[in-house]
């Protein structure tokens, strides 16, 4: 059988790219949480040793941009909407760039965050810091338990003011300073899904069957573009229950013609000797390496290492977290809604979180839009981002 190596050496010196930050996944919903039961997270939810190098990383970008420009987005128009109208509290801000179907929640966040400077009437840099720090504190309080939500505030905030020069020019300056790299921040966000599907064409080979869980839009983006590229592959898709998202999944797939196999969540080690590999999506990427995602991501990485498939791992940047989970127990509960179809007495508890925690051990590689990354580069690119 053919494998990749999971050797790789990131070429980052003199990249200019490399303090970029790059940047979320699962469905949005439309609704702000008022349910405390129910968390807005779920609810919105080489045969040889390759090497990437800066000059393929930039060449993914380029054409991704390219792709972006020859693009009239609707999210532009909805940004010019948005900008002419001051009233809006940044929440209303967010709850609209939401409605953008394929923007993820933490880019809406970040477009939102851009529009309170832009709208600011502060008189100093450190009255806008402060408005800007609240508007960050509204959006993280929104949802608490969405992990790219509040680390795509916090590096917006750390990439925007992290710059010594506005210390000494006037202040419109300094304001013009921070909405341009504002919109470049959310511009290189927006791009991330493509980057991170042109990256990781070269680990689909012909005839391979992938395995995936659940619906995750960055692992959709990899599959169309190697559809696209005419690769013959099958896709193994898990039902996800409950909410059932890869019923989802396989019906987009099956818009592409991309054969695709629907399994009861249950039968993940029964068909795992015929898979491949593994690729999934992430709430979030956390300090050690390891992986925040849809329930069941931590069972199928545990069968897939002790059958010695590779588990590839999709992520935008700006999920990455600093978090440092030790157990399943360290992570904040996000509960979600559960339907058996009869009734379930009351004196029998149910489990409902919808998230868990896959340790760094069980991953084989991590396709970001800084790269492709071993767990154990995670942590050096967290200090990077934060730095």
């Amino acid at each position: 059988m053919w494998w990749r190596s999971a050797s790789f050496i990131m070429d980052r010196q003199h990249n200019p790219l490399q303090n970029d930050v790059v940047s979320m996944e699962n469905d949005d919903n439309d609704e702000n949480p008022n349910n405390t039961n129910i968390s807005a997270y779920y609810q919105t939810r080489a045969a040889h040793n390759a090497v990437v190098t800066t000059d393929w990383l930039a060449q993914s970008q380029a054409a991704a941009a390219a792709a972006a420009a020859s693009e009239t987005s609707d999210g532009e128009k909805l940004d010019v909407v948005l900008n002419s109208d001051k009233a809006l509290s940044v929440i209303d801000v967010f709850n609209r760039w939401r409605k953008q179907p394929h923007l993820a929640e933490a880019v809406a966040a970040i477009r939102a965050l851009a529009s309170v400077i832009r709208s600011s009437n502060a008189t100093t840099m450190m009255e806008l810091e402060i408005e800007l720090k609240k508007a960050s504190d509204s959006l993280k309080s929104w949802d608490a338990t969405s992990i790219s939500l509040t680390a795509g505030c916090d590096l917006f905030l750390r990439y925007v003011t992290r710059t010594s020069a506005l210390e000494y020019e006037d202040f419109n300056s300094a304001k013009s300073r921070l909405i341009e790299r504002a919109e470049k921040f959310g511009e290189i966000s927006y791009k991330a899904r493509k980057i991170i599907a042109m990256l990781s064409q070269e680990f689909i080979f012909d005839g391979c069957t992938i395995l995936v869980h659940g619906f995750s839009r960055v692992v959709l983006e990899i599959l169309k573009l190697a559809a696209q590229n005419k690769k013959l592959f099958r896709v193994f898709c898990t039902e996800g229950r409950p909410d059932r998202t890869g019923l989802r999944l396989s019906n987009e797939l099956a818009k592409l013609d991309v054969p695709v196999k629907l399994l009861i969540d249950s039968a993940v080690a029964y068909s795992m000797d015929e898979v491949n590999m593994v690729f999934v999506g992430a709430d979030g990427v956390v300090e050690s390496g390891g992986i925040i995602n849809m329930m069941g991501t931590y069972q199928i990485a545990l069968v897939a290492h002790s059958m010695n498939k590779p588990v590839y791992v999709a992520a935008e940047s700006y999920k990455f977290a600093r978090l440092y989970p030790l157990d399943q127990k360290d992570l904040a509960p996000a509960l979600r809604p559960i339907d058996f179809g009869v009734p379930i007495p009351s004196k029998v508890e149910v489990e409902r979180s919808a998230r868990d925690y896959t340790p760094p051990q069980f991953l084989t590689l991590l396709f970001t839009d800084l790269g492709v990354l071993t767990p154990s580069v995670v942590s050096d690119e967290l200090i990077q981002l934060y730095l």
